[in-house]
């Protein structure tokens, strides 16, 4: 058995070696989870070929198993050289099935897991449950000129109608507070409040902007007023939208489709591909698909002891408040 430190350490090989999404990187997941993040690893003949990372908390006495926050995937990783195998499958259901024996006790499971992995089956033959969610992704961001051909009509309208009738120019210099002022006026048109921490959210933008992996996209008018924004992140192989928003009071100007063209045009020079992270929305999902992205499902995979949680919920029965804010709380961590 390694020690924590050099287990992650050998993760670490395993994802340079794999190329892993940024999500699962382990330099991602020290920024946002600092030294709570730990990692279930499969070794054949001294290599690891599987790897399963995960953030462990507690909360309302649950030991819970999820993922860190502005993560939008983790879930389980097997080496691609298993698909040179004749016993592919296999092999990858023995690694599955040895990641879950390694996983800590826990009275709730839950995590998205990346678009590419499809294979399920040994985590719901140990009473795992699945959910089909969906994101829009942009394969290819080979030139300007195909997405802006790809980009229905009616956003293509948006960004000229932004730029001309509404004079609005993109700010990439703008503070990390000037994006979650606008963020948080889309939250309050919900009668919502923020789903971060403003703290947690400027330490992330700090650490990440100390090693260039990310960049604030804020549409201004002349009046220097803020319309819209959002925040993206990327490595080599995909930039993600990560969050944004607009002010509901200027919410016709077509500043939140400038702000992802210009996102869309950056993407194009740093990274491979782009994926919109979402959306289950429906008006959310309609949009992002006019950005020519294409459908692309992945799995909410999620495991609770049913008799734990149960018997919270009837100690909770009789506090209408409390019980709300418990269902509130568990839906969150997933």
């Amino acid at each position: 058995m390694y020690e924590l430190k050099d287990t992650k350490n050998r993760y670490a090989e395993f994802c340079r070696s794999e190329n892993l999404p940024l999500f699962m990187q382990p330099w991602w997941l020290d920024i946002v989870a600092a030294n709570n993040w730990s990692v279930a690893l499969i070794e054949e003949k001294g290599h690891v070929v599987a790897a399963h990372p995960y953030l462990y908390s507690r909360k309302m006495g649950f030991r819970i198993i999820h993922q860190p926050e502005f993560t939008q995937h983790l879930g389980p990783w097997v080496t691609a050289d298993f698909k040179n195998s004749k016993k592919y499958l296999s092999r990858k259901k023995r690694a599955l099935q040895g990641l879950i024996d390694q996983l800590p006790e826990h009275d709730i499971y839950s995590q998205f897991w990346h678009y590419s992995e499809e294979y399920w089956l040994p985590f719901y033959w140990r009473g795992f449950q699945q959910s089909t969610r969906y994101t829009y992704r942009i394969k290819s961001l080979e030139s300007e000129e195909k997405i802006w051909l790809n980009l229905h009509e009616n956003i293509r309208r948006e960004i000229r109608k932004a730029e001309k009738r509404f004079k609005l120019s993109i700010d990439v210099d703008a503070s990390i507070d000037d994006l979650i002022h606008v963020v948080d006026l889309t939250f309050k048109r919900q009668k919502a409040s923020l789903p971060f921490s403003r703290e947690s959210f400027r330490r992330i933008d700090e650490k990440l902007a100390k090693i260039g992996k990310r960049k604030i996209f804020i549409a201004r008018d002349e009046q220097d007023r803020i319309h819209a924004g959002l925040f993206l992140v990327w490595d080599e192989s995909c930039a993600y939208y990560l969050i944004g928003g607009g002010d509901p009071l200027l919410r016709n100007s077509g500043a939140m489709s400038l702000c992802m063209w210009e996102a869309l045009k950056f993407s194009s020079r740093v990274s491979r591909s782009f994926d919109f992270e979402g959306s289950m929305i429906e008006e959310i999902e309609g949009y992002f698909r006019a950005f020519g992205a294409e459908l692309t499902p992945y799995f909410a995979v999620a495991r609770s002891s049913s008799q734990i949680v149960s018997l919270a919920m009837a100690g909770l029965k009789k506090n209408k408040k409390l019980k709300n804010m418990a269902l509130k709380w568990l839906v969150s961590i997933r």
